[in-house]
């Protein structure tokens, strides 16, 4: 019964940690937290859209700019000044918390979601390149396999446990 136990908090502990988000998920994460309230991907919106970003600044500079854009366009960085002055003097706030693996997720992520122009028009005028909105399960979504084995598991366990306890009543009927 020890050895089940010990068994199913090993299976628990391991589906935990393999469902960590990926870099990408991460990325993503963040993005929707921090940034889509001025940026989307593909879009202008109240900060440049920022496909294809990682082409047009090195990471470094990328890291430096979410970290203090106001500090690069004190120091007159000639691109840091260009945006500031190119959407009307509007700040971008400072992110400094974010360490720079964070920064790389969210470019990471800006990258998975980067459309070719011609994706970014109308649904309707590329019927032959719709996609479900689904997608199934794949080798990549280890996470979802790790907890479905853990669940079935402790379900095992716990009938094994049932099953314990049936036979100590048998052989013990008088105590219940």
């Amino acid at each position: 019964m020890k050895f089940i136990i010990n068994l199913f908090f090993a299976l628990l502990c391991l589906g935990v940690s393999a469902g960590a988000n990926p870099p990408v998920e991460e990325g993503k994460s963040i993005f929707i937290s921090r940034c889509a309230a001025c940026h989307n991907v593909n879009k202008t919106l109240t900060g440049p859209a920022l496909a294809g970003v990682e082409q047009r600044r090195s990471i470094e500079w990328i890291i430096n700019f979410v970290h203090s854009s106001q500090t690069m366009v004190k120091d007159g960085d000639k691109d840091a000044v260009a945006l500031y002055t190119s959407f009307n003097n509007i700040p971008m706030p400072d992110h400094s918390d974010l360490t720079d693996a964070q920064i790389k997720d969210i470019v990471a992520y800006i990258i998975t979601e980067a459309k070719p122009i011609e994706e970014v028009t109308a649904p309707f005028s590329t019927p032959s390149k719709l996609r479900p909105a689904y997608q199934p399960l794949g080798v990549h979504d280890y996470g979802f396999f790790i907890a479905f084995l853990s669940i079935v598991a402790l379900l095992v366990g716990v009938l094994l446990f049932a099953v314990r306890v049936k036979e100590y009543e048998r052989t013990f009927p008088g105590r219940s």
